[in-house]
């Protein structure tokens, strides 16, 4: 008899799903529940059961996987920032391998073995934060929202940011507090501040506090500079960005520096880099440097190689192998990120590295007709993938080497099976977990013609 909705049964928690679930098998059939741990044995309540798998809720924990572990933060599960508190950290590590495993076994039927999960400090190592502000009952909240809401989780430390971080919005939530400077409300499009949005150089030290506010002026900014400036950490930039749009996109595209540069200094793989509020930069810095040079190992580059680097952001990763390769192509369809590209050139004085504005398929053709024949093109998509335009461009180039670096491992083996019909082959796989504590992971993927 298959499973009821209200059943209450005895499961065994196996692995985890792509959302962090821990599923289970109960009489053949998958049973997700929130909170399961692999190893656990669990009395689960069944809250909704469908002809193919069924979602449980946690009644008891009958025998605690080894694994298990207590929560080290006040906040969880209420904040939506993390997915696995609950959990030694070399399970995680464990299970994040077998999901990029599985994906290319069950999407693109291929049996691929994940080489290595790249791994670090799972505690306070995101370099950017994006806090909320919000006020109720007069009060004034700053964090992070709960999971599928935009209903904000007051929040004095994560644990995921840099200590220095804290206070930081200690500060920021007695300066409002103090002046009684309104918090922006969605409903109604009103009030003024919106998100406190920091940076932090992990390579430079450098610091950048910036307000978003629904204006171009932030009362009593005098006051808050002053404040700042007194805390014991290099900050170096203080920054008003106004966003008066009636929308969910955190930043505007105006910005006011109150004190200090307009940006801040970081070094990412030797590539010297300037970050204004609106630049890209991987927010885990020290595991984006393990990605980077596992993709330079996998393109194993002599000094010969041109090399093109679609979806190229602000040219990280490209100009941190520039030094490898005869030449580099890079492009990217947001302006701002080429332009910041062609800086970092610049600043570093890389001079064997073009970049080009446009949507990679349209530049790839572009390369294709000027007759540029890469040698290794370098492909590092949004998590939507590479579309297969873009794929059919790459491979009628005739590169020897493809390294894709993915932020979806459904998505990398999707690419794989449609790789592999344009006469690709993955032949090395590894992943790396930038985002520690949160059910993301990072992979990359070494194709050879």
């Amino acid at each position: 008899m298959p499973i009821q909705k209200n059943e209450e049964i005895q499961l065994q928690i196996e692995t985890l799903s792509a959302e962090g679930s821990g599923v289970g098998r109960f009489d053949g059939m998958a049973v997700f529940v929130a909170g399961g741990v692999p190893g656990d044995t669990l009395l689960v309540h069944i809250i909704k059961a469908k002809k193919t798998y069924a979602v449980g809720k946690i009644v008891k924990i009958l025998t605690p996987s080894p694994a298990r572990t207590a929560a080290d933060c006040p906040l969880f599960p209420q904040c939506g920032g993390c997915a696995y508190r609950f959990m030694v950290y070399e399970t995680e590590l464990r299970e994040k391998q077998r999901r990029v495993e599985d994906a290319f076994l069950r999407l693109a039927h291929m049996p691929m073995h994940c080489e290595t999960v790249l791994s670090g400090q799972p505690d306070r190592y995101r370099n950017k934060a994006q806090y909320p502000v919000t006020q109720e009952n007069g009060k004034v909240k700053i964090g992070f929202y709960a999971p599928r809401s935009h209903r904000v989780i007051d929040c004095a430390d994560c644990r995921l940011q840099p200590a220095e971080f804290a206070q930081i919005v200690a500060v920021f939530r007695a300066f409002l507090t103090e002046f009684s400077i309104s918090a922006y409300d969605e409903q109604s499009g009103k009030g003024l501040v919106r998100h406190l949005y920091l940076r932090k150089g992990f390579h430079s030290g450098e610091i950048m506090v910036c307000v978003v506010a629904n204006s171009t002026h932030l009362p009593h900014s005098e006051t808050l500079v002053d404040r700042l400036c007194a805390l014991p950490y290099k900050i170096t930039s203080i920054v008003l960005n106004t966003n008066t749009e009636k929308t969910n996109v955190i930043l505007g595209t105006q910005c006011k520096t109150l004190w200090g540069t307009p940006d801040i200094g970081d070094t990412l793989c030797g590539v010297a880099v300037r970050l204004s509020p609106l630049s890209f930069y991987q927010v885990n810095h020290d595991m984006a440097e393990k990605l980077y040079q596992k993709a330079a190992e996998f393109a194993d580059f002599n000094g010969s190689e041109t090399v093109l680097d679609l979806y190229c952001g602000a040219g990280t990763i490209g100009l941190s192998m520039a030094k490898n390769a005869k030449k580099i192509y890079g492009a990217e369809i947001v302006p701002e990120a080429i332009e910041n590209a062609k800086e970092n050139a610049r600043r570093n004085h890389i001079e064997n590295a073009e970049f080009f504005c446009g949507d990679a398929a349209d530049v790839a053709k572009r390369f294709r007709n000027m007759g540029i024949a890469p040698d290794v093109v370098l492909l590092d998509p949004p998590r939507k993938g590479c579309d297969e335009a873009v794929l059919t461009t790459v491979a009628e180039m005739h590169p020897e080497k493809i390294v894709y670096v993915s932020c979806d491992p459904a998505t990398l083996a999707r690419d794989a099976a449609r790789l592999a019909e344009r006469g690709y082959t993955p032949t090395r796989l590894a992943a790396a977990d930038l985002f520690p504590r949160t059910v993301h992971v990072e992979s990359v993927c070494l194709f050879v013609k």
